[in-house]
């Protein structure tokens, strides 16, 4: 009976503690607050900056930092005309360009970017840029990192946000929340599950198109980031990624409604 009540209370709560994804519309649980995520993903970020060779007053570097504020710009503005903008709470918006062979690139919760020099061949251009931009700050936009924390805390029946986890089982939240925000991760890489990968796909293609990047740059990109590897391993930032055929052909698919943003 108790068993049966704890279900009940458990359903209604994950039921209670959604969210929707702003344009691909999708339901996710959420029951951790930007409050409780955002300043340890930005101490973590700070830290890889400190351990690392940032990139500035260079033209490499400041194509990262201008893609990147042009982005958060568009975004914004969608989001706030929108009805989304509580989504931007504590966004604290930051790009650097890091020297790293790495063909990589990630963005923290909060909008803290990190584009290695690595991917700057793939990308090619600004506008390449933008296409792995998008993309990775749709991951932030998204909440995939809240989700995936939210997903933890419940699957180890921890219930109630961060703070009453913690009372709950210190060591095990605090071991779900570093995992879910990148930390103790290799340079705070995000991995997020296929299905947030190919919604932050379809969401950074309407995010660049937005800024004023040609979206129909974005499945040239990834023939480019496909062919990189060679042969041999995949890059870094295909690793966890939907296969690049599959991925292909969303964003074609996807590219009718991306234009209609881009026109506009």
């Amino acid at each position: 009976m108790l068993k049966r009540i704890s279900v009940l209370l458990l359903t209604a709560l994950v039921l209670y503690s959604c969210a929707t994804v702003p344009l691909s519309g999708r339901k996710q649980l959420s029951l951790v607050d930007n409050s409780e995520v955002l300043p340890m993903a930005f101490q973590q970020y700070n830290e890889v900056k400190s351990e690392s060779k940032v990139v500035t007053n260079t033209a490499d570097g400041e194509s990262v930092v201008r893609v990147g504020k042009r982005v958060a710009a568009a975004v914004e503005t969608y989001l706030n005309d929108n009805g989304y903008g509580d989504i931007l709470e504590g966004f604290q918006w930051e790009f650097n360009l890091i020297q790293d062979d790495q063909v990589n690139a990630w963005c923290m919760p909060g909008g803290k970017v990190a584009f290695y020099t690595g991917i700057l061949p793939v990308c090619q251009n600004d506008e390449g840029i933008a296409v792995v931009m998008g993309h990775e700050v749709a991951h932030a936009i998204a909440s995939h990192a809240r989700e995936r924390m939210s997903q933890g805390l419940v699957a180890n029946g921890l219930l109630g946000g961060v703070q009453a986890a913690l009372g709950q089982n210190p060591t095990l939240t605090e071991t779900i929340f570093m995992q879910a925000v990148g930390m103790g991760s290799q340079v705070g890489m995000l991995k997020f599950s296929r299905d947030q990968e190919l919604e932050a796909d379809q969401l950074g293609l309407i995010f660049m198109a937005i800024a004023g990047y040609d979206p129909r740059v974005a499945p040239e990109f990834w023939e480019r980031m496909e062919a990189s590897s060679g042969g041999a391993a995949p890059p870094e930032f295909l690793s966890t990624h939907p296969g690049p055929d599959r991925r292909i052909d969303e964003l074609k698919s996807q590219m009718p409604e991306a234009l209609k943003y881009y026109k506009k």
